[in-house]
């Protein structure tokens, strides 16, 4: 039984493809597509003419058949119109299916546009929330069940309707909230916009987008629980016992506590 190589190809840039990758194309004794006109301009580039065979979500039930018979006769390659396969694409069923039979699977790693739309943006990246596509109804609905998350969020979105939900995101989220637009990444063309919601929402009113867009969101601020005033003067009297000047204890207990510093240097005052 062969092996099945999850291979990425470019998002854009013909380059933006790994030497392991080009060699696995050429080896395989199949290349699985999500769709063969789109693949062959990438493998005429690399004159390589492995045989190509369709799979996508609308054939994807007959062609399973077809793919384990070549399966049985050597590896096979299955890759996507352009990015990582698996990704929001009928490929993780075909993984899923070989996993299931004992075929060994083999991922590359390589192209994606989450990846360099997160760096790109500026925004937090120890910790993110991929998406996927956005749904095309109850964005609202949709949003509002995210308002709340802290890691930063990423989803694919069509030019199409970016307006449309940078406008349910500056309803739900706000309009001070950060995001990054990132458009056409690795092509000629490629365009980073990045600010405030209601900003970035201004901008493409005025300049419709276009392209392949990858929409990154700031996650929810860390919302600090005030502290009551009891509270306050027994964290100064605890600092200041321990030899903290008023200066630093106030400052201290102001980034814990959610006051201002000049109220809580205030407050000490009146105890002296």
């Amino acid at each position: 039984m062969g092996t099945l190589y999850i291979v990425p190809t470019p998002i854009g840039n013909l380059e933006d493809i790994t030497l392991r990758a080009l060699r696995v194309l050429k080896e395989v004794r199949l290349i699985a597509a999500e769709d063969t006109r789109t693949s062959r301009v990438l493998l005429q580039h690399y004159t390589i003419t492995t045989p190509l065979t369709s799979y996508h979500e609308h054939n994807k039930l007959d062609k399973l058949a077809a793919i384990f018979e070549a399966l049985a006769q050597g590896d096979v390659a299955l890759i996507s119109d352009a990015g990582t396969p698996g990704i929001s694409d009928p490929g993780y069923e075909l993984i899923q299916a070989a996993i299931e039979h004992g075929i060994r699977v083999e991922p590359l790693p390589g192209a994606n546009a989450v990846i360099p739309a997160l760096v790109g943006s500026g925004l937090p990246s120890d910790r993110f929330l991929y998406l996927g596509f956005a749904p095309r109804k109850q964005l609202i609905a949709y949003w509002q069940g995210l308002a709340q998350e802290r890691a930063t969020m990423i989803v694919y979105e069509s030019p199409h309707r970016l307006i449309e939900t940078l406008e349910a995101l500056q309803h739900t989220l706000g309009e001070a909230r950060q995001v990054c637009v990132a458009r056409e990444l690795s092509k000629k063309f490629e365009e980073f916009q990045r600010g405030a919601i209601g900003a970035v929402l201004r901008y493409y009113q005025e300049h419709p987008p276009r392209g392949e867009i990858t929409l990154v969101i700031a996650g929810a601020p860390e919302v600090i629980a005030v502290w009551d005033e009891a509270r306050i003067r027994e964290a100064l009297h605890t600092r200041l016992a321990e030899g903290e000047s008023l200066s630093q204890a106030a400052k201290a207990v102001a980034r814990e506590s959610g006051w201002e510093k000049r109220t809580i240097y205030a407050l000490a005052q009146t105890d002296e």
